[in-house]
């Protein structure tokens, strides 16, 4: 089975999701369609199309085609971790940092058949664990390909940074984005962090907006814990959230606790050009 998950508000209509679907099935694979961000009030399905609920996904799947940008792709791997599933994007976004391919490529075709047969080879991607602690109770857990962010609500928080107990970084700021190398071409590289190549493995700490010249970021190992705590918010509110998704509100002296999981995600990566080509394009 190859599983299609197309954001149906990126592929209009399904038209590049049904193509795929169609030179699938020529060339002899079952093919099931996953919509991702589908609503149920205003459905962007076309009528008449089967679909399914990623939640889903049959066990005989053995590929994943993703048809979106960067935040379909983080969606659908939040859906499948733990499945170590190899996950190949068409790009239908803006930067698209995840994406194997653009729809434009006139080597479309060829490429998705080769995925489909397991020719090509994998991009290993680190993710990380969150666990967020309160009055010494875990109370909430959770796992990301991108970031863990902690921010205010429009209000400056004080935060305190240590890494296995070592105090990295204490300020005043907007918040802080802890990141993988894979999400450090995101919100963290906004935040002023490293580009840093994807296949690392790293836990990077970002300032958001610190009121502090000494507040830099950190590249560490990826075997570090490091632990965040939302220091003296009072009446001030601040949120965690994982991957740009989930979204919990924080109280004063929560821990947020970050370190290296024990699952990874996997990308289909042609190699067709270096990952320096392709940052140096996206980013013109």
């Amino acid at each position: 089975m190859i599983a299609i998950c197309p954001n149906p508000y990126r592929d209009t209509e399904l038209e590049l999701t049904l193509k795929l679907r169609s030179l699938l099935e020529e060339n002899g694979f079952t093919v099931g369609v996953f919509p991702v961000f589908s609503d149920p009030v205003e459905p962007a399905i076309p009528e008449g199309i089967e679909t399914r609920d990623i939640s889903y996904l049959p066990r005989d799947t053995t590929l994943v085609i993703i048809v979106g940008g960067d935040g379909t792709t983080l969606a659908v791997a939040r859906n499948l971790k733990y499945k170590d599933l190899p996950l190949l994007c068409v790009n239908l976004g803006t930067k698209g940092f995840m994406a194997s391919l653009e729809p434009e490529d006139p080597e479309l075709n060829d490429k998705i058949i080769r995925a489909a047969r397991g020719e090509e080879k994998l991009s290993r991607r680190m993710c990380i664990d969150i666990d967020l602690i309160r009055d010494g109770k875990i109370i909430y857990s959770d796992s990301a390909l991108n970031d863990a962010v902690i921010h205010g609500y429009g209000d400056t928080i004080r935060i305190n940074a240590k890494s296995d107990e070592n105090t990295v970084l204490d300020y005043a700021g907007d918040g802080i984005v802890i990141a993988t190398p894979t999400g450090s071409t995101g919100y963290s590289m906004s935040a002023g962090g490293p580009i840093v190549e994807p296949e690392s493995e790293n836990i990077i700490l970002t300032p958001i907006c610190a009121h502090a010249l000494g507040a830099k970021t950190y590249v560490l190992t990826q075997n570090r814990e490091v632990t965040v705590k939302t220091q003296k918010l009072h009446t001030r509110k601040a949120y965690l959230a994982i991957d740009g998704n989930s979204i919990y509100d924080l109280h004063s002296e929560d821990i947020i606790r970050v370190r290296r999981s024990g699952h990874c995600i996997y990308l289909v990566d042609f190699a067709a050009r270096s990952f320096f080509e392709i940052v140096a394009e996206k980013l013109q």
